[in-house]
């Protein structure tokens, strides 16, 4: 992966797989400190106590169609190339929360690449699932929320073509405004 934003969507879908309702992602940068840090957590299934120190290991899998699993090795790297790290915590039944901390500026860095397009795609796609994506620099903040957009637009899908439209275009214009790449 060569774009921060497809390892938020490898982790996403990660979550839905493990039930996940309410997926929250955050991505921070401060230019001040030189951190770029992205958080995604759940409240899906959480990983096992037993498993948890491994699922760093690309052959370490609950997928059934294949025996290997590269969206966290390959995450952690991107992370270390960086100058930064990579830790997850999770319970049994509570969730999962993966930190992702980066160089800003660091040459290495991958680029955030188009979040707003995956936001979308994981929201349009999965309907029944709430998101919150917090997006910030140096304290300038935006926050996209389901819950609050689903309420204002009372029973109209989120996946229909006319909001989906707009949903993105309010995404696309609100992360320009506070221009994070």
């Amino acid at each position: 992966m060569k774009e921060l934003s497809l390892h938020i969507l490898d982790i996403a879908q990660n979550s839905l797989v493990a039930g996940a309702t309410l997926i929250e992602v955050s991505v921070n940068a401060n230019t001040e400190t030189d951190i770029l840090r992205i958080e995604i957590t759940d409240n899906g299934k959480g990983i096992a106590p037993e498993v948890l120190p491994i699922v760093m290991d690309p052959y370490t899998t609950s997928r059934t169609t294949r025996k290997v699993g590269m969206g966290l090795p390959l995450l952690k790297d991107a992370c270390e190339m960086s100058g930064g790290s990579l830790t997850i915590t999770s319970e049994v039944g509570k969730g999962t929360a993966i930190k992702a901390m980066l160089g800003y500026g660091h040459i290495d860095r991958q680029p955030l690449g188009d979040i707003s397009g995956v936001i979308m795609l994981l929201v349009s796609a999965n309907i029944n699932v709430d998101f919150i994506y917090k997006h910030s620099l140096n304290g300038n903040e935006y926050i996209f929320d389901t819950r609050e957009i689903k309420e204002v637009l009372e029973g109209l899908p989120l996946n229909s073509p006319e909001v989906y439209k707009l949903l993105k275009e309010m995404l696309s214009l609100n992360l320009d405004e506070i221009q994070i790449r």
